[in-house]
């Protein structure tokens, strides 16, 4: 798996998620159930992970969609 986004913001992965699943990526929110454990105070951001395989595709389209600024650094070859 290979982490897009990180971000305490729930409306921006909902909307980013969303995005993926209208192009057929699938995508992973890890971390969701922490805030369980930290009170709900948004102290731990939420990782949106894809699958290795679709994360040059899933990368240019949240580009093409104006989320580039949300993308964590792609990985060195």
């Amino acid at each position: 798996m290979h982490e897009l986004v990180r971000s305490n913001d729930l409306v921006l992965l909902g909307a980013i998620e969303a995005l993926l699943a209208s192009a057929d990526l699938g995508c992973l929110i890890a971390d969701q159930h922490i805030s369980s454990l930290e009170g709900m105070i948004g102290a731990f951001p939420r990782r949106l992970l894809v699958r290795e395989q679709d994360s040059r595709r899933a990368r240019a389209l949240l580009i093409e969609a104006g989320y580039g600024d949300e993308l964590r650094p792609a990985p060195s070859p």
